[in-house]
């Protein structure tokens, strides 16, 4: 019934052929990860071992389980408090804080039992994963003197004492990151995987273009894995895409959402835990459940560039997937569950053939941060989700097949590029801050707990489009206006158009997508019969004017045309803002690092709502009414004019 091994051995690609693990991480000869970091509560996850629920208790466990969530955050925020005596003595933690969590988690896991038991077959086991453990600092809270990225030592702990740091190094939210999360890119090898392709492999891709949540659409939520439970994820997440993701959206508000790319045709929704800067900023959420008040603290980070590409599969054809099919990739607890599920991967531009698992990149100067996720490319062929979401995916094996009654889906690889510079360790981040994705409280912020998460809701005759373009092996973009899907690809000789997964490079230094694009596009024919054109993997400021204009929010830039983004990421031709957008966010979250980012005014921790659609061409100023408004005045002046000419000359008649 727990299926535990079963659902390690099916997922272990994830970890194990994606590239090493960076940079003195790794793992120890338990399988959790070995890095520095404050001391954090090890506990069972009870959600990965209940590969079997039934039907009708599957709502009741998903609230257990959020409340298991719930239990640890609590407990840890009591370790925190009283972190100088259990540093002295650790087992000073156990009757006011391990001994609770125990009985709570108990009952809980009780409780998760009984709802399956009236179903279904009760769980054996589950008992035994009520017991926690206290997990001590390794090397000291200030993190170790090995692999430091930057002169090769950790900071002291007086140096750690800088702007947006804790003590010690334990980064603005007192729970990481430190210094030894990081590593220097330029130090790891080459190690990014190549598996053969066959004759009848699909070699086409296909690039969805939803924005980078500029307008600043976050939430806590997470519908996949906590639904109906309000900051079920304990860390905030960036959404593209889909704008009405949160807890309660069922299916049909998905279906019948906003969305934030290019073709309406695409209402999926993609989220990840944001990046943050440990520089002291007070973001909305600092004092919010999810946000500051659970150890996420610091100036949320927008992207400068997300691609959303659709890769095929080496050994053959892909298979649509399913409408509203779930996959989580990675493993938000991987710091205390090991690395099983993980399948973080961190880089930096211009190193992409170079992957870290477990550390933050230390870039070189002109080189931005690199995040890639490589979501499952198998699918059972039954299953939208699962009980522990993902049995009913898997990755391919390193030869790219598929395992056994598993059949090959079009496979999702999301790059997010940052332009954040390589924090200064040596002084504990005062001269250039560290940065860090939110997470779980007890997982300190370590990189390996990295994830991503996708629902498909792509309309079925776009998902048939794309199918058709990655089995023909050609290269498509989404096409903006209306929802026919693809268009036609770009010429071999386009040398915007990316025909290979983004990060997956042979051996060299794999270009930055940012600098392929044209740097001025020239703006968009009014004529609203033009052709759409092709959107590339490659060209972030392409711009475009629709025939069928599309809903942008004010993250896309390509609002008819008019509106781009430079290679910063910063606006340079904003358009007119109507009375929708006027309520949008408008505090900038990312500006110190050039990123053109918006906060709700205000200070809460509210979701964003996406602007009203915008019609018209940009460049146009003001209405038929605002032109009669400026006339008026000329035309009575004239008018008035001509009845004073005939009065005189009427005049004239009389004296003569």
């Amino acid at each position: 019934m727990l299926g535990g091994g079963g659902l390690v051995a099916a997922n272990v690609y994830a970890s194990a052929s994606e590239g090493a693990w960076g940079g003195g991480g790794g793992t120890d000869a338990t399988g959790q990860v070995r890095s520095a970091g404050m001391a954090t509560i090890d506990c069972p996850d009870v959600g990965s071992r209940l590969t079997t629920v039934p039907d009708g208790a599957r709502e009741a466990v998903d609230g257990e389980l959020a409340r298991l969530d719930q239990q640890i955050a609590a407990a840890y925020q009591q370790l925190q408090a009283s972190a100088e005596s259990v540093r002295q003595d650790p087992t000073a933690a156990d009757e006011p804080i391990m001994n609770p969590l125990k009985e709570k988690r108990s009952a809980t896991i009780e409780r998760i039992a009984v709802a399956i038991d009236q179903v279904g077959d009760r769980p054996e086991g589950l008992e035994s994963l009520a017991a926690c453990t206290l997990r001590p600092a390794q090397d000291g809270a200030g993190g170790d003197t090995g692999n430091a990225g930057q002169g090769g030592a950790a900071p002291s702990e007086g140096a750690q004492q800088g702007t947006g740091q804790g003590q010690n190094g334990a980064g603005q939210g007192g729970n990481g990151p430190v210094a030894s999360d990081y590593a220097d890119i330029t130090s790891v090898q080459p190690n990014v995987p190549n598996p053969p392709q066959q004759d009848d492999a699909s070699r086409g891709t296909f690039t969805s273009e939803c924005g980078v949540n500029a307008g600043g659409l976050f939430n806590s939520d997470n519908v996949i894995v906590a639904p109906g439970v309000s900051n079920g994820a304990h860390h905030f997440h960036d959404y593209i895409g889909n704008q009405s993701n949160n807890a309660f959206a069922s299916d049909e508000d998905l279906a019948d959402a906003e969305t934030s790319c290019v073709d309406q045709g695409d209402k999926s929704t993609y989220y990840w835990p944001v990046l943050r800067l440990q520089n002291g900023k007070q973001e909305r959420d600092a004092g919010a459940p999810g946000g500051g008040t659970e150890g996420n603290a610091g100036q949320i980070v927008t992207a400068k560039q997300v691609t959303l590409t659709f890769v095929g599969s080496p050994r053959g054809k892909v298979t649509e997937m399913p409408r509203l099919l779930r996959i989580i990739t990675g493993d938000a607890k991987a710091f205390v569950n090991g690395p099983a599920n993980a399948n973080a991967s961190w880089s930096c531009t211009g190193f992409e053939d170079r992957q870290l698992k477990d550390k933050y990149p230390l870039c070189p100067s002109g080189s931005d941060v690199v995040r890639t996720f490589h979501f499952q490319s198998c699918w059972d062929g039954r299953n939208i989700d699962s009980a522990n979401h993902r049995t009913h995916v898997a990755f391919a094996g390193p030869d790219g097949s598929c395992p056994e009654g598993f059949r090959a889906i079009p496979q999702l690889v999301q790059r997010i590029v940052y332009g954040v510079a390589a924090p200064s360790l040596n002084d504990g981040g005062r001269t250039v801050p560290f940065f860090a994705v939110d997470s779980f409280p007890e997982q300190l912020h370590k990189p390996v707990t990295d994830h991503g998460d996708f629902i498909n809701v792509f309309d079925e005759g776009l998902m048939r489009e794309m199918v058709d373009c990655i089995n023909s092996g050609r290269t498509c973009g989404a096409r903006g206006g209306d929802d026919s899907g693809a268009t036609t690809a770009p010429s071999p000789s386009d040398d915007t158009g990316a025909t290979d997964a983004p990060g997956t490079g042979t051996g060299g230094a794999t270009a930055d997508p940012a600098t392929s694009a044209p740097a001025d596009p020239a703006p968009a024919s009014s004529d609203s019969t033009q052709e759409p054109r092709t959107y590339t993997t490659t060209s972030p400021a392409n711009t475009t004017k629709h025939d069928k204009p599309a809903r942008q929010d004010s993250q896309s830039s390509k609002q008819d045309g008019r509106t781009t983004q430079d290679s910063e990421g910063k606006q340079t031709a904003p358009a007119k803002a109507d009375k929708a957008a006027s309520t949008a966010p408008s505090d900038s979250g990312a500006g110190e690092v050039g990123q053109a980012t918006q906060t709700p005014a205000g200070g809460q921790a509210a979701q964003a709502q996406p602007p009203a659609d915008q019609t018209e061409p940009q460049a146009v100023q003001g209405g038929l009414a605002e032109t009669g408004a400026h006339l008026w005045p000329a035309a009575i002046g004239t008018l008035l004019a001509l009845s004073g000419l005939v009065m005189l000359l009427r005049a004239k008649r009389l004296r003569y």
